[in-house]
């Protein structure tokens, strides 16, 4: 081979390597990570999330993309945001302390593996077929917040003066949540013989209304649902 030939053929596999070697890298997987409420609030559920991600060996930036999307306490966006991570095609959904928002990204998808953190019956709600055997493509973690709420509220009308009320704040955005909540507390209250304030609020504003109404009443004690989302 002549000299000029040699040089065509390396240069021309010099130019040609580069672009065989990046088609051979991996593509980093990308996680979504959807909640209904800001950052701020969800911070050391996020942190939380890092660390079990490094205990895997992965590493934000990376060896893993993570796509994050917030409703910022407006649960009717949730929906949206869902359907906008499966367009990004991510490869799982993870979903912080959200109810609604396990069902928006349920409902968005059959087939990318979503997993969510809860505080109320993810059966009751129709999340999963069950707690042993949850099926299709979700599954998660529940602390049962509504389970607790009724033993919550019997200790409360343990602690205040017989014949006093008690106020409920719920948040009406979680609907799957805040009904069973209400349910949860009309049943005991009933079966306590007690009269029960129950108060909507879904942002800050609303929860400075709520108290301007407790301020006006005789109110024992106030029982704050668990799941703000």
């Amino acid at each position: 081979m002549r000299r000029r030939e040699f040089i065509t053929v390396v240069g021309g596999a010099a130019v040609a390597w580069p672009h065989a070697a990046r088609a051979q890298q991996p593509v980093m997987p990308v996680i979504g990570y959807l909640s209904g409420a800001t950052f701020e609030m969800m911070r050391d559920y996020v942190a939380a999330f890092h660390r079990s991600l490094a205990d895997q060996g992965f590493t934000e930036g990376r060896n893993v993309g993570i796509e994050y999307r917030w409703a910022e306490g407006h649960n009717d966006r949730l929906p949206a945001l869902a359907a906008d991570l499966v367009r990004r095609q991510v490869a799982a959904i993870v979903v912080g302390g959200s109810t609604p928002g396990s069902l928006a990204a349920k409902a968005a998808t059959p087939t990318i593996p979503i997993v969510f953190y809860i505080g109320t019956d993810p059966v009751g709600v129709g999340l999963v077929a069950s707690l042993a055997h949850p099926g299709g493509n979700i599954t998660g973690v529940t602390n049962l917040n509504v389970e607790l709420f009724r033993k919550c509220f019997e200790l409360m009308y343990s602690l205040i003066t017989p014949g006093a009320t008690i106020a409920v704040l719920v948040n009406p955005a979680n609907i799957p949540q805040t009904a069973t909540e209400r349910s949860t507390v009309q049943d005991a209250a009933r079966a306590l013989g007690t009269r029960v304030v129950i108060l909507n609020a879904s942002s800050p504003t609303e929860i400075e209304s709520a108290f301007e109404v407790l301020a006006g009443q005789r109110v024992g004690a106030l029982v704050v649902s668990g799941d703000p989302a």
